[in-house]
């Protein structure tokens, strides 16, 4: 089943984001191996693509594991979490219907 990984960043989270991304990367890239990463990315803290040192509120990710336990349990693994940059996540089941 899909799963929908919602995070919230503290505040002024960019420079532990920056020192933990290779390693948070690393781990979607696992998933996405695996075919079970749907999408992924954070969410700026301004209008823009590039949000340069206004950084990120939070990030999202969609992917397939095999019961929500298994994806609270991921979740909680993610170097952002062990860096400091989440203050919170929420996982719950994501229904895909379009596309």
């Amino acid at each position: 089943m899909l799963y929908a990984i919602i995070s919230t960043d503290i505040i002024n989270s960019l420079s532990k984001r920056i020192q933990a991304r290779p390693a948070h990367i690393a781990r979607l890239e696992l998933l996405k191996s695996e075919g079970r990463l749907i999408i992924a990315g954070p969410h700026p803290a301004i209008d823009s693509n590039d949000p340069s040192d206004a950084g990120f509120t939070g990030s999202l990710i969609i992917a397939e594991f095999d019961h929500l336990q298994a994806a609270q349990e991921w979740a909680d693994q993610d170097p952002y979490v062990k860096a400091g940059v989440y203050k919170q996540i929420t996982v719950k089941p994501f229904k895909k219907v379009l596309p």
